[in-house]
């Protein structure tokens, strides 16, 4: 017996088990709880007298489970499952069809509480489903994604143990201000102390976070996503000015944050100012703009450019200059 539990706690327990393992048996069920038998049926039937269907199947493979009901009963997701039942939708990430995985898991959970006919499709649906995960993404620990998290609601300083793409580690403290999630991977927008500077880090590259006392006040006008983008458009190999025959309003629409920061030259005219390290990808964009422009030095953007440029001539019929 496990005298510190209530009847009432010891019946949402059992419910608890019914749920997580359908088909328990009776005598299984008691050595859970820790009561006897008898009492482990007396719990099935306050559940029961609840208007909880607890379905019964009798002979040595049978046992208790829970019927599916119209109304979803509460699910107990840990915090960690919970981030990373969010992180998959957010990121693309298919891992549902792991059980021991923390989506599998959560989806599992979903999947019982469903009625019959619902869970019947969509478990067909899970078992045949081929993903095709996103091979770019990154996906990070959800634990440290989750202190990340909390640090960022809560103003607490954090130290990272963090390594970058090229192998060096070194520990850092900064004053995160948000986690922010673009193109399948997953950033922390943060101060850096050891820097004072603005700092964007992948969240995939940190081995360790520790949460400090000191505490902090992000900016007031903090718009993470805009930040982040124009944060990862400077500081590239190739600097880039180009000049855009529109006024901003009209320009800024077709323009990704990521190609770095406008300005108006004049009333007629906008500036463009970023870098990159891709300057065939960064023409590629540049291509996509519906009005005039004129790349302003940066002979490697100029000529991926004129490339660029010869090719669609090619594909459109015409000879290329």
């Amino acid at each position: 017996m496990k005298p510190d539990l209530s009847p009432t706690a010891r019946a949402l327990l059992a419910l608890e088990l019914l749920q997580a393992s359908p088909g328990i048996t009776a005598d299984r069920l008691a050595d859970k709880l820790g009561v006897s038998e008898r009492a482990a049926r007396r719990y099935v039937g306050i559940l029961r007298e609840a208007g909880i269907p607890i379905e019964s199947v009798r002979g040595p493979y049978g046992g208790y489970s829970v019927g599916r009901a119209l109304r979803l009963p509460p699910l107990m997701f840990g915090a960690t499952e919970a981030l990373g039942l969010v992180m998959a939708v957010l990121d693309g990430h298919h891992d549902g069809n792991d059980p021991s995985g923390l989506v599998g898991s959560a989806l599992s959970k979903i999947m019982r509480a469903l009625p019959e006919p619902v869970a019947a499709q969509a478990e067909a649906v899970r078992r045949s489903t081929a993903p095709a995960p996103d091979r770019a993404a990154a996906r990070p620990d959800p634990r440290t994604t989750t202190t990340l998290v909390h640090a960022c609601s809560d103003h607490r300083r954090v130290r990272l143990d963090y390594r970058t793409e090229a192998g060096s580690e070194w520990l850092v403290e900064v004053d995160p201000w948000a986690v922010v999630v673009r193109h399948g991977r997953w950033y922390l927008l943060c101060h850096s102390h050891t820097s004072d500077a603005r700092r964007a880090y992948r969240v995939d590259r940190v081995r360790g976070v520790e949460v400090l006392e000191a505490s902090f006040s992000p900016p007031v006008d903090l718009n993470p996503v805009a930040m982040l983008e124009e944060h990862l458009a400077v500081g590239w190999e190739y600097d880039v000015e180009v000049v855009i025959d529109a006024p901003v309003e009209s320009v800024a629409p077709s323009l990704p944050r990521a190609l770095g920061r406008i300005e108006p030259l004049d009333a007629e005219r906008t500036r463009l100012i970023g870098s990159t390290s891709n300057p065939t990808w960064y023409a590629a964009q540049l291509a996509m703009i519906p009005v005039p422009y004129r790349i302003m030095g940066c002979p490697e953007l100029q000529e991926a450019a004129r490339v660029i440029g010869a090719r669609l001539l090619a594909g459109g019929g015409s000879p290329p200059p």
